[in-house]
């Protein structure tokens, strides 16, 4: 069950590996603007808002979580083949909301089977998560190789095999029995969505994801204005996952010597100084090094944090609707808003000022974070 759990993972961040970096670097080539990538690029974040909600409910309301993982899987890929039709802006606009709806169908689902199937044992989960990452870096460093000799134009055939490992990966998944659940008491989900430390919570990871507009948006367009090649590019993107992984391998280490508290005003901290070092440093390689180092907090902590935390405070009962609500509200809104608002930032000024943007987002996250969050009650290593 291990490995069936890892191979989904893989496949599925392995299209975030050759998508993310190099996809604007693709609409770039396309000869589409500043303001009109970030709005393409935010469509990978905006359908986020509705799609895992959509998903999340019908996963609890029918327990067929994997049928519609599988679903989504198929789905999404269909309607990324829109793309080879040149459709133009407002074309390929509306390919990517229906592709990224049922794309983002996948993960939200796939983290309450992982953790439901996992039971007791969730410290398991960063070393299955982790294979997500390795599918991330070696996409990336294969994608970045080919571009090398290949035109950018050809990006999206190029992710086609990536597309067919997520299908097959999801029937490789064992069938649920579909039991329904019984109705929730009425008001018990309101309850928890507003509860002060909840409140906090979302603020924070909103925050957290409009500070990464700029990086999922830009990052691969402000390091080639500073001379790196596609390669160098995608290199650097997989240090900051291979960080990653580093981090989620002695996440459970951390977990027990810190307080939940303490590892997000740090992993906060330090992702408001990643941001500075970027937007400032770029072109000192070793400065440039130790912030893509630095995705380990500003990703990997904060990220394994919030998915325990999600389901210590929604409960059983409620975990697909907390998951999608994190996913929505979050990576949703604040990953579509970050993007829209460094479109403009860099539109106006540079894309230095788009990573100062986010710095900003940080130091806000950070006082919010300060005042208002707390450990949820049942998490493992709370304190």
């Amino acid at each position: 069950m291990y490995w069936r759990l890892s191979n989904l993972y893989f496949w599925f961040f392995a299209l975030l590996g050759g998508l993310l970096p190099y996809w604007s670097l693709y609409l770039e080539g396309q000869g589409y603007s500043y303001l009109q990538i970030a709005t393409l690029m935010a469509t990978i974040q905006l359908t986020k808002i509705v799609a895992p909600s959509v998903w999340g409910h019908l996963g609890d309301r029918t327990g067929q979580r994997v049928w519609l993982v599988r679903f989504g899987a198929i789905s999404g890929s269909l309607f990324f083949t829109g793309v080879f039709l040149e459709p133009g802006f407002y074309g390929l606009l509306l390919v990517m909301l229906i592709f990224t709806f049922f794309w983002n169908a996948v993960l939200p689902l796939y983290e309450v089977i992982t953790l439901r199937t996992l039971g007791p044992h969730r410290e398991r989960y960063g070393k299955i998560r982790l294979w997500g990452s390795v599918g991330f870096i070696g996409a990336v460093a294969l994608v970045g190789g080919l571009l090398e000799w290949l035109p950018v134009g050809y990006l999206p055939y190029l992710l086609l095999p990536v597309f067919a490992g997520i299908a097959i990966s999801a029937f490789l998944l064992p069938s649920e029995r579909g039991q329904r659940k019984p109705p929730a008491p009425r008001g018990s989900l309101k309850a928890i969505v507003t509860h002060p430390a909840v409140l906090a919570f979302f603020a924070m990871n909103f925050l957290l994801q409009v500070s990464h507009g700029a990086y999922y948006t830009f990052f691969s367009i402000h390091l080639a204005q500073h001379g790196y090649g596609k390669l160098a590019i995608g290199l650097l993107w997989s240090l900051g996952v291979l960080a990653e992984i580093g981090l989620f391998l002695v996440m459970h280490r951390l977990s027990r010597r810190f307080s939940v508290r303490q590892i997000v005003l740090g992993a906060l901290f330090l992702t408001m100084i990643r941001w500075l070092l970027i937007a400032e440093l770029t072109s000192v390689l070793p400065i440039l090094l130790l912030a893509q180092l630095l995705h380990a907090v500003s990703y990997g902590a904060l990220h394994a944090v919030s998915v325990q935390y999600v389901q210590s405070f929604f409960g059983k009962h409620h975990h697909g609707q907390g998951q999608a609500l994190y996913s929505g509200l979050t990576f949703g809104a604040g990953g579509a808003l970050g993007a829209w608002l460094s479109g403009f930032l860099v539109d106006g000024f540079s894309t230095s000022a788009a990573f100062l943007g986010g710095a900003a987002a940080m130091a806000l996250a950070l006082i919010i974070s300060w005042r208002g969050l707390k450990a949820p009650p049942e998490l493992p290593f709370a304190k």
